[in-house]
């Protein structure tokens, strides 16, 4: 009797111990259900070409880049370019420009006449074909610049579609509103015949003539659900480069690899300028860091087609700190841009409407951007996106006028000193991860740090270490 006792309270006890194994499965399965949609997601959903992981980009302004101003004049200095180091060649717009409302003789690119059309400017449909075959032989990349917002007065679609364009309060063609614009007028992408179009125009230039990509004009004012489709669309054919005249996440996720740094360029010009100091730079860092997705990409410049046309050339702009905010768009997160003719340290405004030379020379400053490209492309913790490091900010004794942080991963690293003022510093610094043996930039001398090294920085000097 008590033999059947036990071995009834033993079976119990195994069907009890099966029921909670069933049940703390159960709970375990539902746990993993809810914390499911806990989990983080990549914001980023496009991919990124491999070959612009540590790429450097050059604007091309093909009317002033040559005495002739063609495709075929600009074709034969590609390899200067590649010696510099370029990758990605951005080709401002090569479209027929608009008669009517034009501002200057020749009219701004940005005055799109017909989107099928090649400038005559520029040459044929055939030249721009053998620019872009040249610099993938050279191991470049081609992108065009295009103007989706909106057109010229004259655009072929005024009289096929003027249902496509936004209106004003009278019923009338408007240029974008709030803007000097007079020479062009907004399109109306509520219209999806016109977003067929569109899409259907960038499309045919990748298929036509082979290009990598498109930098496009005033990006957010364009509805991101567009880009986004633009994209897909894209990539179908073949893997593209997106860059976006914007500041603003949500490009990241679907459409653009990359978005312009406005706010760096800002903020750099205003400590040069002395109406900042560093304190700006951290806040630009950190944005770009919590805000931004990891893999994202920001273009870093001291100077584009806007920037030199309108603002001022970089000698203007950034005075006696114009080497280390240089040195900085390098070495610091983002992809760096040269605006044709920096490289020659070109010293004058290029007029916008007119034919107006870049004299070109070696300069000091073209040596500077060769050096930084080399080093950029060689060390793997400045690369772009996810393949690069994050800036890690080192603290030091100066920090509203010093800017001091390292860069690194598994295999490379940099420390970096930049000073930002116009008196000499002499700095030390905090914490352990400035630490070891480092190869300097320039001098390509060897420097130990450790908690007892100082520097001694000239007024708007920079200092890169190497390790």
């Amino acid at each position: 009797m008590i033999k059947t006792v036990l071995s009834v309270l033993l079976l119990s006890l195994i069907l009890s111990c099966n029921n909670t194994k069933e049940m703390n499965d159960s709970e375990q399965q539902n746990i993993e259900d809810t914390l499911g949609v806990f989990q983080p997601k990549d914001y980023v959903k496009l991919t990124h070409p491999e070959w612009s992981k540590n790429a450097a980009i050059y604007q091309l302004n093909t009317r002033q880049f040559s005495e002739e101003g063609t495709f075929k004049a600009a074709q034969s200095q590609l390899p200067r370019l590649k010696d510099l180091g370029i990758d990605i060649i951005w080709l401002m717009p090569i479209h027929a420009i608009g008669a009517k409302n034009r501002k200057g003789s020749l009219g701004s690119p940005y005055s799109v006449k017909d989107y099928y059309s090649v400038n005559p400017e520029f040459g044929t449909l055939q030249d721009l074909k053998n620019f872009v075959k040249a610099a993938h032989d050279q191991g470049m990349y081609v992108i065009l610049d295009w103007v989706a917002n909106h057109t010229a007065w004259d655009n072929i679609l005024v009289e096929q579609n003027p249902d496509w364009y936004a209106k004003d309060y009278k019923g009338d063609f408007r240029p974008t509103p709030w803007w000097d614009w007079s020479d062009i007028i907004d399109l109306d992408y509520s219209k999806p015949e016109l977003r067929k179009y569109m899409t259907e125009a960038l499309k045919y230039w990748v298929v036509e003539t082979d290009i990598d990509g498109y930098r496009c004009d005033v990006a957010g004012f364009v509805p991101i659900d567009f880009w986004n489709n633009v994209r897909q669309e894209l990539d179908a054919i073949k893997p593209v480069f997106m860059l976006a005249e914007w500041e603003s996440r949500d490009l990241h996720a679907q459409a653009f690899d990359m978005t312009y740094a406005w706010s760096w360029n800002e903020t750099m010009h205003k400590i040069c300028k002395g109406e900042k100091d560093v304190n700006g730079l951290y806040v630009y860092y950190s944005w770009n860091e919590s805000a931004f997705p990891k893999n994202s990409m920001r273009m870093t410049f001291v100077s584009n087609h806007d920037m030199n046309s309108w603002e001022g050339t970089m000698y203007e702009q950034f005075g006696d700190g114009l080497e280390a905010a240089i040195v900085l768009s390098v070495v610091g997160d983002g992809m760096p841009l040269i605006y044709n003719g920096q490289e020659a340290g070109n010293n004058k405004r290029l007029e916008f409407f007119e034919k107006d030379l870049i004299q070109w020379k070696t300069d000091t400053i073209g040596v500077l951007y060769q050096n930084l490209f080399a080093l950029m492309k060689s060390n793997t913790a400045l690369w772009h996106g996810k393949w690069g490091a994050t800036m890690i900010k080192v603290p030091n004794s100066d920090e509203s006028e010093v800017l001091s942080f390292v860069r690194q991963n598994e295999k490379d690293k940099i420390f970096a000193v930049f000073n930002f003022s116009e008196k000499t510093k002499t700095v030390t610094f905090k914490e352990t991860l400035y630490h070891g043996n480092y190869r300097d930039l320039r001098a390509d001398s060897i420097t130990a740090f450790d908690a007892n090294s100082q520097i001694e920085l000239k007024p708007w000097s920079y200092r890169v270490f190497i390790k």
